[in-house]
Protein backbone atom coordinates (compact mmCIF):
# COMPACT_ATOMS: atom_id res chain seq x y z
CA UNK A 1 0.00 0.00 0.00
CA UNK A 2 1.58 3.31 -1.22
CA UNK A 3 0.25 6.63 -0.05
CA UNK A 4 0.16 9.54 -1.29
CA UNK A 5 0.10 13.44 0.50
CA UNK A 6 -0.91 15.64 -1.24
CA UNK A 7 -0.14 19.38 -0.09
CA UNK A 8 1.81 17.77 2.44
CA UNK A 9 2.97 21.43 4.16
CA UNK A 10 4.25 20.91 8.01
CA UNK A 11 2.27 17.90 8.48
CA UNK A 12 5.07 16.10 9.41
CA UNK A 13 3.37 14.11 12.14
CA UNK A 14 1.04 12.49 9.88
CA UNK A 15 4.06 11.10 7.56
CA UNK A 16 5.18 9.66 10.70
CA UNK A 17 1.82 7.89 11.63
CA UNK A 18 1.79 6.30 8.56
CA UNK A 19 4.77 4.69 8.16
CA UNK A 20 3.93 3.37 11.63
CA UNK A 21 0.83 2.00 10.38
CA UNK A 22 2.46 1.15 7.07
CA UNK A 23 5.66 -1.53 8.80
CA UNK A 24 7.43 -1.16 6.01
CA UNK A 25 4.70 -2.54 3.57
CA UNK A 26 4.64 0.33 1.39
CA UNK A 27 6.25 4.02 0.69
CA UNK A 28 5.19 7.74 1.55
CA UNK A 29 5.05 9.56 -1.69
CA UNK A 30 4.78 13.55 -0.23
CA UNK A 31 3.52 16.55 -3.11
CA UNK A 32 3.66 20.00 -2.27
CA UNK A 33 4.45 23.38 -4.71
CA UNK A 34 6.98 24.07 -2.12
CA UNK A 35 10.10 22.36 -2.38
CA UNK A 36 11.14 23.07 0.82
CA UNK A 37 8.22 21.79 2.53
CA UNK A 38 9.25 20.48 5.78
CA UNK A 39 6.93 17.36 4.84
CA UNK A 40 8.13 16.66 2.37
CA UNK A 41 11.90 15.89 4.02
CA UNK A 42 10.25 13.18 5.80
CA UNK A 43 8.89 11.25 2.98
CA UNK A 44 9.96 8.20 1.02
CA UNK A 45 9.75 10.07 -2.03
CA UNK A 46 9.04 13.68 -2.96
CA UNK A 47 7.11 15.34 -5.83
CA UNK A 48 7.16 18.68 -6.70
CA UNK A 49 3.55 19.31 -8.12
CA UNK A 50 2.28 22.91 -9.69
CA UNK A 51 0.16 25.26 -7.55
CA UNK A 52 -3.47 23.46 -6.64
CA UNK A 53 -5.47 26.45 -8.83
CA UNK A 54 -3.15 25.74 -11.94
CA UNK A 55 -4.85 23.71 -14.64
CA UNK A 56 -1.98 20.76 -14.68
CA UNK A 57 -2.25 20.49 -10.87
CA UNK A 58 -4.86 17.18 -11.54
CA UNK A 59 -2.84 15.81 -14.45
CA UNK A 60 0.49 15.79 -12.36
CA UNK A 61 -0.89 13.91 -9.18
CA UNK A 62 -2.43 11.12 -11.35
CA UNK A 63 0.83 10.98 -13.27
CA UNK A 64 2.21 10.13 -9.71
CA UNK A 65 -0.42 7.61 -9.01
CA UNK A 66 0.20 5.95 -11.92
CA UNK A 67 3.72 6.18 -11.80
CA UNK A 68 3.88 4.91 -7.98
CA UNK A 69 1.58 2.68 -8.06
CA UNK A 70 -0.74 5.00 -5.25
CA UNK A 71 -3.48 2.72 -3.46
CA UNK A 72 -4.51 5.30 -0.58
CA UNK A 73 -4.25 9.75 -1.27
CA UNK A 74 -4.87 11.52 1.50
CA UNK A 75 -5.35 15.23 1.18
CA UNK A 76 -3.81 18.05 3.76
CA UNK A 77 -5.15 21.06 2.67
CA UNK A 78 -8.43 22.96 2.51
CA UNK A 79 -8.44 24.28 -1.05
CA UNK A 80 -7.07 21.09 -2.32
CA UNK A 81 -10.28 18.89 -1.07
CA UNK A 82 -12.65 20.68 -3.68
CA UNK A 83 -10.20 20.16 -6.83
CA UNK A 84 -9.59 16.57 -5.75
CA UNK A 85 -13.41 15.89 -5.26
CA UNK A 86 -14.70 16.93 -8.66
CA UNK A 87 -11.90 14.29 -9.99
CA UNK A 88 -12.31 11.17 -7.76
CA UNK A 89 -13.26 9.20 -11.24
CA UNK A 90 -10.05 10.03 -12.20
CA UNK A 91 -8.10 8.59 -9.64
CA UNK A 92 -10.56 5.60 -9.35
CA UNK A 93 -9.78 4.86 -13.30
CA UNK A 94 -6.09 4.20 -11.73
CA UNK A 95 -6.81 2.33 -8.96
CA UNK A 96 -5.96 5.20 -5.97
CA UNK A 97 -8.58 5.47 -3.31
CA UNK A 98 -9.17 9.03 -2.31
CA UNK A 99 -10.05 9.51 1.39
CA UNK A 100 -11.75 12.76 0.39
CA UNK A 101 -15.57 13.00 0.55
CA UNK A 102 -17.95 14.24 -2.24
CA UNK A 103 -18.39 17.33 -3.28
CA UNK A 104 -21.72 18.26 -2.06
CA UNK A 105 -20.02 17.57 1.46
CA UNK A 106 -16.94 19.49 0.30
CA UNK A 107 -19.16 22.54 -0.66
CA UNK A 108 -21.19 22.56 2.90
CA UNK A 109 -17.68 22.52 5.19
CA UNK A 110 -16.14 24.86 2.98
CA UNK A 111 -18.73 27.36 2.80
CA UNK A 112 -18.70 28.69 6.27
CA UNK A 113 -22.66 29.94 5.79
CA UNK A 114 -23.76 26.39 4.45
CA UNK A 115 -22.16 24.93 7.57
CA UNK A 116 -23.95 26.91 9.49
CA UNK A 117 -26.95 25.92 7.72
CA UNK A 118 -26.36 22.51 7.91
CA UNK A 119 -25.77 22.60 11.20
CA UNK A 120 -29.08 23.95 12.07
CA UNK A 121 -30.74 21.39 9.65
CA UNK A 122 -29.72 18.94 11.66
CA UNK A 123 -31.51 20.32 15.34
CA UNK A 124 -28.06 21.40 16.44
CA UNK A 125 -26.80 24.85 17.48
CA UNK A 126 -24.80 26.97 15.01
CA UNK A 127 -23.68 30.95 15.58
CA UNK A 128 -25.96 33.59 14.03
CA UNK A 129 -24.13 34.63 10.75
CA UNK A 130 -23.72 37.61 8.82
CA UNK A 131 -22.28 38.36 5.35
CA UNK A 132 -23.66 41.96 4.77
CA UNK A 133 -22.04 44.56 7.04
CA UNK A 134 -25.33 46.43 7.71
CA UNK A 135 -27.57 43.50 8.48
CA UNK A 136 -24.83 42.65 11.37
CA UNK A 137 -25.04 46.61 12.33
CA UNK A 138 -28.95 45.94 12.81
CA UNK A 139 -28.65 43.30 14.86
CA UNK A 140 -25.86 44.63 17.26
CA UNK A 141 -28.36 47.76 17.28
CA UNK A 142 -31.49 45.68 18.39
CA UNK A 143 -29.30 43.48 20.69
CA UNK A 144 -30.17 40.24 18.30
CA UNK A 145 -26.11 39.96 19.05
CA UNK A 146 -23.41 41.55 21.23
CA UNK A 147 -19.89 42.55 21.38
CA UNK A 148 -17.16 41.10 20.35
CA UNK A 149 -17.36 39.73 16.98
CA UNK A 150 -15.47 38.14 14.74
CA UNK A 151 -15.06 38.88 11.68
CA UNK A 152 -13.72 36.19 8.78
CA UNK A 153 -14.02 35.04 5.23
CA UNK A 154 -16.41 33.55 4.56
CA UNK A 155 -14.51 30.52 2.71
CA UNK A 156 -11.54 30.19 4.69
CA UNK A 157 -8.98 28.26 6.21
CA UNK A 158 -6.81 28.13 9.03
CA UNK A 159 -6.54 31.99 10.69
CA UNK A 160 -6.09 33.64 7.47
CA UNK A 161 -7.89 37.16 7.92
CA UNK A 162 -9.20 36.56 11.23
CA UNK A 163 -10.22 39.82 12.92
CA UNK A 164 -12.07 40.55 16.32
CA UNK A 165 -14.05 43.41 16.75
CA UNK A 166 -14.98 45.15 20.38
CA UNK A 167 -16.93 48.32 18.68
CA UNK A 168 -18.82 49.20 15.90
CA UNK A 169 -15.91 51.51 14.19
CA UNK A 170 -13.61 47.96 14.67
CA UNK A 171 -15.70 46.43 13.14
CA UNK A 172 -16.09 48.79 10.16
CA UNK A 173 -12.74 48.70 9.55
CA UNK A 174 -12.02 45.14 10.08
CA UNK A 175 -14.87 44.45 7.38
CA UNK A 176 -13.11 46.72 4.84
CA UNK A 177 -9.62 45.37 5.80
CA UNK A 178 -10.88 41.96 5.41
CA UNK A 179 -12.16 42.99 1.95
CA UNK A 180 -9.21 44.68 0.62
CA UNK A 181 -7.14 41.72 1.31
CA UNK A 182 -8.63 38.15 0.66
CA UNK A 183 -7.87 39.52 -3.40
CA UNK A 184 -4.33 39.03 -2.29
CA UNK A 185 -4.73 35.84 -0.17
CA UNK A 186 -5.00 32.09 -1.14
CA UNK A 187 -8.38 32.84 -0.74
CA UNK A 188 -9.32 35.05 -3.46
CA UNK A 189 -10.49 32.04 -6.28
CA UNK A 190 -12.73 30.72 -3.68
CA UNK A 191 -14.42 34.24 -2.70
CA UNK A 192 -14.75 35.15 -5.94
CA UNK A 193 -18.18 32.95 -6.29
CA UNK A 194 -20.47 35.51 -4.00
CA UNK A 195 -17.79 38.55 -3.55
CA UNK A 196 -20.24 41.01 -2.22
CA UNK A 197 -20.68 37.79 0.17
CA UNK A 198 -17.08 36.64 1.01
CA UNK A 199 -17.21 37.86 4.29
CA UNK A 200 -18.86 37.06 7.73
CA UNK A 201 -19.87 38.11 11.11
CA UNK A 202 -20.62 35.88 14.15
CA UNK A 203 -20.96 36.89 18.02
CA UNK A 204 -17.84 35.65 19.63
CA UNK A 205 -18.42 32.26 21.27
CA UNK A 206 -18.80 31.75 25.19
CA UNK A 207 -17.43 28.39 26.59
CA UNK A 208 -14.63 26.32 26.57
CA UNK A 209 -13.23 25.35 23.18
CA UNK A 210 -12.97 21.98 22.19
CA UNK A 211 -11.73 19.94 19.13
CA UNK A 212 -13.59 16.86 17.50
CA UNK A 213 -11.95 13.91 15.46
CA UNK A 214 -15.40 12.68 13.82
CA UNK A 215 -14.31 9.32 12.27
CA UNK A 216 -16.22 7.81 9.30
CA UNK A 217 -15.45 4.96 7.64
CA UNK A 218 -14.76 5.54 3.69
CA UNK A 219 -18.47 4.43 2.80
CA UNK A 220 -19.26 7.48 5.05
CA UNK A 221 -20.42 5.40 8.54
CA UNK A 222 -19.46 6.92 11.31
CA UNK A 223 -17.02 4.75 13.62
CA UNK A 224 -15.92 6.75 16.60
CA UNK A 225 -15.63 10.39 18.26
CA UNK A 226 -12.36 11.54 19.90
CA UNK A 227 -12.96 14.77 21.93
CA UNK A 228 -10.35 16.99 23.17
CA UNK A 229 -10.60 20.55 25.16
CA UNK A 230 -8.34 22.76 23.40
CA UNK A 231 -6.23 24.79 25.79
CA UNK A 232 -4.13 27.11 23.64
CA UNK A 233 -4.11 28.00 19.69
CA UNK A 234 -1.01 29.06 17.66
CA UNK A 235 -2.44 30.80 14.21
CA UNK A 236 -5.28 29.11 13.50
CA UNK A 237 -4.42 25.59 14.67
CA UNK A 238 -4.59 23.66 18.48
CA UNK A 239 -1.52 23.79 20.15
CA UNK A 240 -2.30 22.58 23.60
CA UNK A 241 -5.27 20.21 24.56
CA UNK A 242 -6.62 17.58 27.02
CA UNK A 243 -8.65 14.70 26.01
CA UNK A 244 -11.65 14.22 27.81
CA UNK A 245 -14.73 12.05 28.11
CA UNK A 246 -17.52 14.17 27.41
CA UNK A 247 -20.58 12.01 26.21
CA UNK A 248 -22.99 14.94 24.93
CA UNK A 249 -20.17 16.03 22.35
CA UNK A 250 -19.50 12.55 21.47
CA UNK A 251 -23.05 12.39 20.68
CA UNK A 252 -23.04 15.59 19.04
CA UNK A 253 -20.11 14.19 16.83
CA UNK A 254 -21.93 10.96 16.15
CA UNK A 255 -25.13 12.90 14.66
CA UNK A 256 -22.70 15.02 12.21
CA UNK A 257 -21.05 11.87 11.09
CA UNK A 258 -24.15 10.48 10.44
CA UNK A 259 -26.31 13.04 8.76
CA UNK A 260 -22.96 14.53 6.49
CA UNK A 261 -21.49 11.09 5.39
CA UNK A 262 -18.26 12.44 5.11
CA UNK A 263 -15.08 10.15 4.04
CA UNK A 264 -12.43 9.80 6.95
CA UNK A 265 -11.48 12.39 9.28
CA UNK A 266 -13.75 15.58 10.07
CA UNK A 267 -12.03 18.15 12.57
CA UNK A 268 -14.70 19.79 13.86
CA UNK A 269 -14.46 22.88 16.15
CA UNK A 270 -17.19 23.30 19.08
CA UNK A 271 -17.76 25.32 21.94
CA UNK A 272 -19.15 23.87 24.94
CA UNK A 273 -20.38 25.74 28.64
CA UNK A 274 -21.16 22.49 30.30
CA UNK A 275 -24.76 23.00 28.94
CA UNK A 276 -24.94 23.99 25.31
CA UNK A 277 -22.42 23.24 22.48
CA UNK A 278 -22.55 25.49 19.65
CA UNK A 279 -20.57 23.79 16.33
CA UNK A 280 -18.31 26.49 14.79
CA UNK A 281 -16.34 24.90 11.48
CA UNK A 282 -15.99 21.65 10.02
CA UNK A 283 -12.93 20.45 8.11
CA UNK A 284 -13.17 17.48 6.32
CA UNK A 285 -9.39 16.13 6.67
CA UNK A 286 -6.98 15.19 9.36
CA UNK A 287 -6.66 18.90 11.06
CA UNK A 288 -4.01 20.32 13.25
CA UNK A 289 -5.60 18.67 16.38
CA UNK A 290 -5.27 15.16 15.21
CA UNK A 291 -2.15 14.52 16.97
CA UNK A 292 -3.40 14.94 20.47
CA UNK A 293 -6.18 11.80 19.93
CA UNK A 294 -3.35 9.56 18.02
CA UNK A 295 -0.77 10.30 21.12
CA UNK A 296 -3.75 9.41 23.67
CA UNK A 297 -4.80 5.98 21.34
CA UNK A 298 -6.95 6.98 18.77
CA UNK A 299 -5.44 5.82 15.20
CA UNK A 300 -7.51 6.49 12.00
CA UNK A 301 -4.12 6.04 10.17
CA UNK A 302 -4.48 2.06 10.92
CA UNK A 303 -8.15 2.12 9.93
CA UNK A 304 -7.36 3.91 7.20
CA UNK A 305 -4.82 1.43 5.65
CA UNK A 306 -7.67 -1.51 6.75
CA UNK A 307 -10.48 0.65 5.03
CA UNK A 308 -8.39 1.20 1.80
CA UNK A 309 -7.15 -2.92 1.33
CA UNK A 310 -11.02 -3.17 2.02
CA UNK A 311 -11.16 -4.56 5.39
CA UNK A 312 -13.04 -3.64 8.71
CA UNK A 313 -10.72 -1.23 11.47
CA UNK A 314 -9.09 -2.95 14.00
CA UNK A 315 -11.05 -2.45 17.22
CA UNK A 316 -8.20 -0.94 19.37
CA UNK A 317 -8.03 1.79 16.71
CA UNK A 318 -11.08 3.25 18.25
CA UNK A 319 -11.17 1.56 21.88
CA UNK A 320 -7.60 2.34 23.01
CA UNK A 321 -8.29 6.59 23.06
CA UNK A 322 -7.42 7.46 26.46
CA UNK A 323 -9.23 10.90 28.00
CA UNK A 324 -7.41 12.75 30.47
CA UNK A 325 -4.08 13.25 29.20
CA UNK A 326 -2.52 16.35 28.04
CA UNK A 327 -0.23 17.11 25.02
CA UNK A 328 1.95 20.14 23.56
CA UNK A 329 3.42 21.59 20.41
CA UNK A 330 7.01 21.85 20.28
CA UNK A 331 8.96 23.07 17.38
CA UNK A 332 11.95 20.92 15.61
CA UNK A 333 13.85 21.93 12.88
CA UNK A 334 14.56 19.07 9.89
CA UNK A 335 17.08 19.21 6.79
CA UNK A 336 15.02 20.11 3.94
CA UNK A 337 17.83 20.76 1.34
Amino acid sequence: MNILFTCVGRRNYLVSYFKEALCGSGVIVGADANELASGLAECDKKKIVPPVNSPEYIPSILNICREEKIGLLCSLNDLDLPVLSKNLDKFKEVGTIVSVSSPEVIDICFDKVSTAEFVESIGLNAPLTYTNLDAALGALKSGKIAYPVVVKPRWGSGSIGLEFAENERQLKLSFELIKEKLSSTILKDASLSDWDNAIMIQPKLKGDEYGLDVLNDFRGENVAVFVKRKIRMRAGETDMAETVNIPALAEIGKKIGKNLKHIGNLDCDVFFDGETACILEMNPRFGGGYPFTHCAGGDATKAYLAWARGNDAPKECFENFRAGETFSKCDRLIRVK
